[in-house]
């Protein structure tokens, strides 16, 4: 049986993974890295975006070879309101991710399409009988569940495509809420990121995590159509279906994903709880971690765990936020994110980045009916196994 070796070996070659191998490659060098990812290829399928106020500045050196697009400003839409934000927007793409990746990392710090079946403080098992002997395991795989949170679920289908004649698009529609209502509340999502080329993404906030592609793609299709839009071609389609979180135990969360394993990305719990954003939480995360001096198993799991647990507390808001919302009924809630885009521009931002002040807090929560508390969907279980999808 096979043996390799490492100081740290990350489990999992998605967005968490890899911006911890490219930090821990940046700044602490002299460790030797190893990345394993069951898929031949780092990433997945994805498009990452975020708020420019999402990552402090003093961070963004880790993201400086990974954003493939920037804009300045934004539009929302909702029957009979429109805004258009001046918060800059950028987004990160799986391909440049793992461009990246193996340019940064050496050969051998690269194990894809290796299925892991076991992991431990300092070993991991794979599904070939290998196993992989480190310093300490970083496990940053896809979210497991069963019955640990609450909430709802976000799901959404995404379309690259290019256009015969220029969309006309000059920077994001980041929330096209006029389309009709299904599943929940529903909005498109369109990137421009030529003047030929993109992507459009149709997103519901639905009780149910069940998602019928086929169904949700003619819709892509025929809001193109509706735009105006000739498709010369479809260059890529993603899809995913991400715990929307309202409450539940984290720590029989944490015990449930394995105790005294460091944890990164989804495993710990570590994205917008309404949004499901995974990018700002992975950045800040990364760029901690390589900062330690301490890498053994013993201080990354505590360390994992201490941070996961700090910013869960952070998070009640946003949590709360997600039951005012799953507990409105579904033909009823575009009435709550249409209130909540109609707030300051900065507390927008402060919302999203996931550092809300008190007055923001009180202001985003302020007015919700009592009927709302106790809403079906803050009482809906996530149980639907591994969730392996990121937000785009």
């Amino acid at each position: 049986m096979a043996t390799r070796e490492a100081d740290i070996a990350i489990i999992g070659g998605g967005l968490a993974g890899g911006l911890i191998a490219l930090a821990l490659a940046e700044r602490r060098p002299e460790l030797d890295v190893l990345l394993v990812e069951q898929d031949d290829k780092l990433g997945g399928n994805h498009v990452w975006s975020f708020f420019g106020p999402d990552v402090p500045s003093a961070d963004r050196w880790l993201l400086e070879r990974l954003v493939v697009k920037g804009w300045r400003g934004y539009d929302v839409v909702f029957p009979g309101f429109e805004r258009a934000p001046a918060t800059t927007y950028y987004s990160v793409t799986s391909d440049r991710l793992d461009y990246e990746l193996r340019q940064t990392l050496p050969p051998r710090a690269i194990l894809t399409g290796q299925r892991v079946v076991e992991v431990a403080p300092r070993e991991v098992r794979c599904a070939d009988g290998s196993r992989i002997a480190a310093g300490a395991v970083i496990d940053a795989r896809g979210m497991r569940l069963a019955g640990e949170l609450t909430g709802g679920w976000r799901k959404f289908v995404g379309r690259l495509i290019e256009t015969r004649k220029p969309h006309g698009l000059e920077r994001p529609l980041m929330m096209d809420a006029t389309v009709e209502q299904l599943d929940g509340f529903r909005f498109v999502l369109c990137l421009p990121f030529s003047p030929t080329t993109l992507l459009i993404e149709d997103t519901s906030y639905s009780d149910g995590s069940a998602l019928d592609r086929a169904a949700v793609t003619r819709r892509i299709t025929d809001y193109g159509r509706v735009r105006g839009w000739s498709v010369k071609r479809v260059r890529n389609e993603e899809h995913g279906v991400l715990p929307a979180v309202s409450g539940g135990d984290f720590a029989a969360f944490w015990r449930a994903t394995g105790n005294g394993v460091a944890k990164a990305g989804r495993r710990a719990a570590l994205f917008h709880p309404l949004t499901g954003n995974l990018l700002p939480h992975a950045v800040r995360f990364a760029v901690m971690l390589a900062a330690r001096k301490d890498f053994s198993a013993e201080a990354l799991a505590e360390f994992s765990e201490a941070h996961a647990r700090a910013e869960w507390a952070r998070a009640a808001s946003a949590r709360k936020f997600a039951a005012l919302l799953f507990g409105a009924p579904p033909d009823e809630r575009h009435r709550v994110i249409d209130r909540f885009y109609r707030l300051d521009r900065k507390l927008i931002e402060r919302f999203h980045a996931g550092r809300p002040t008190f007055a923001d807090k009180v202001r985003v929560l302020a007015g919700r009916p009592i009927a709302v508390l106790g809403g079906n969907g803050n009482a809906n279980r996530l149980r639907h196994g591994s969730l392996r999808a990121e937000a785009a």
